[in-house]
């Protein structure tokens, strides 16, 4: 039974929630950072905390996400010379606003055996994830 919700509620893309190759790990943390205020932070640890699987399932389901689009990964200089990763969450991936589809955008570099902490979003249907 459906239920048609009026407040307190995320909408999901078909694309992604009917996504062919994404695991049901991937797919739940997309829609819960989804749910997320822009600009909330989040990191591998905060969302292991939450959920019940491992910091290592967590980091596998978040560079599926990547690879399908819906991350990208920067890092950036903070204050103090301390290096960041900022990561942005796209809604709808390929979409024309999507940094992902510009000329300026380096190839994705290869996933390793442990991938970087995660962790802030921007507006106009991006989300940054920062540490």
């Amino acid at each position: 039974m459906r239920h048609r919700h009026t407040s307190r509620f995320t909408v999901v893309g078909n694309h992604l929630a009917l996504h062919p190759t994404l695991s049901a790990v991937a797919i739940g943390l997309a829609v819960h950072i989804q749910a997320l205020p822009d600009g909330a932070l989040i990191s591998i640890r905060m969302l292991a905390a939450h959920f019940p699987e491992s910091e290592y399932r967590i980091a596998r389901a978040l560079n599926e996400l990547r690879e399908a689009g819906y991350l990208e990964r920067r890092r950036e200089r903070a204050a103090g010379q301390r290096i960041i990763t900022r990561t942005t969450y796209y809604e709808r991936p390929g979409s024309n606003t999507s940094p992902l589809r510009s000329p300026r955008h380096s190839p994705k570099a290869p996933s390793s055996a442990r991938p970087p902490s995660w962790g802030t979003a921007s507006p106009s249907g991006c989300r940054r994830r920062s540490p």
